[in-house]
């Protein structure tokens, strides 16, 4: 039984993209939670899968230069958030590491969510899960979102000109309309900054 289990996971994890992320919680169709887990974990032994955190295992891709490429740790917090159908929005250093305004490599990823708060340890990294109020996850724009996060963490009154020539120049890729929302939902000294984005797309 266990091994008809192990070999219709295999099946089914061969025939989705190489570098996907899975959990127990994928196979339950199969088999129970229990049977299930044993079955990865024999997988993992047999260097079928990799075991990328507790609970969460991939297939990683393979590249004739790099070799076997793992899911990065912005692609293991979105799959969580897809499995808890939960949003959220990174902060601090990862932020800043995302709009090209920090080169510093974190060993820690702190997101806001509206789903649990927890811990998740990949390797050498960590990924937390901060519980806000659903008003701090409102910001409908990719970019908009990341700039309210990433001034927070540089400080009101600590903003260099290059940082935030920077940031008006990523958000002049923003949509209007989510800009034009995500605005409101920022502290006034944020809103000045990104207020200077729409004017230029008003010229």
């Amino acid at each position: 039984m266990d091994k008809t289990i192990e070999y219709q996971l295999l099946k089914k994890i061969k025939k989705a993209k190489g570098g996907s992320l899975f959990f127990v919680q994928n196979f339950l169709s199969i088999g129970n939670a229990k049977a299930v887990s044993k079955a990865l974990e024999r997988l993992v032994a047999n260097n079928e899968v990799v075991r990328v955190a507790v609970g969460i295992y991939t297939r990683p891709r393979k590249s004739k230069l790099l070799g076997m490429m793992l899911p990065g740790i912005e692609d293991v917090a979105k799959a969580i958030a897809r499995r808890d159908k939960a949003r959220i929005v990174p902060t601090g250093a990862y932020a800043l590491n995302a709009l090209g305004l920090s080169t510093q490599v974190t060993l820690n990823a702190v997101y806001l969510t509206d789903g649990a708060s927890r811990k998740v340890k990949i390797g050498r990294q960590t990924i937390k899960f901060k519980k806000v109020s659903p008003k701090n996850l409102s910001a409908t724009g990719d970019i908009s979102k990341l700039v309210i996060q990433a001034l927070k963490a540089i400080g009101e009154g600590k903003v260099e000109p290059h940082e935030e020539r920077q940031i008006l120049k990523l958000l002049k890729n923003e949509k209007q309309i989510h800009l034009e929302h995500d605005i409101q939902l920022a502290p006034e000294w944020i809103r000045i900054i990104m207020r200077k984005a729409l004017k230029d797309d008003k010229k």
